[in-house]
């Protein structure tokens, strides 16, 4: 079993930059695949980054795709996501999830483990 717990939520200015952080626990080589997905009121969940752990290939949604990054730390069995410029539209809890297998990164279903979520509000 793997456990994440997200933290660094918080509300923002338009422009302004947060970083998210996810700290992994459990058996935690299970976790091939790192992504995080956020969930604004009435939307569905939608994937915003991913990573491969074992290759360190990382991709996108376009919508953030120049302002977000993930990253990880095997350190400390975290990953983050460091999120620039940030836009109203980017409002939303945002979840970290981890795979073992996983197919298409973008659909919520593909993966096994999730957090509760961290809110992250940007206004003008």
């Amino acid at each position: 079993q793997v456990q994440l717990v997200e933290s660094g939520g918080d509300s923002v200015q338009t422009g302004g930059s947060l970083r998210l952080s996810c700290v992994v626990s459990g058996y935690t080589a299970n976790r091939n695949y790192m992504g995080w997905f956020r969930q604004a009121p009435g939307k569905e969940r939608e994937g915003v980054a991913f990573l491969n752990r074992r290759t360190g290939f990382t991709a996108y949604a376009s919508s953030v795709k120049g302002r977000f990054t993930i990253s990880q730390d095997n350190a400390k069995n975290s990953v983050y996501l460091q999120m620039n410029n940030l836009k109203s539209e980017d409002t939303a809890m945002y979840y970290c999830a981890a795979a073992t297998v996983l197919g298409l990164w973008t659909s919520a279903r593909a993966w096994q483990y999730w957090g509760q979520g961290t809110q992250v509000t940007v206004s003008s």
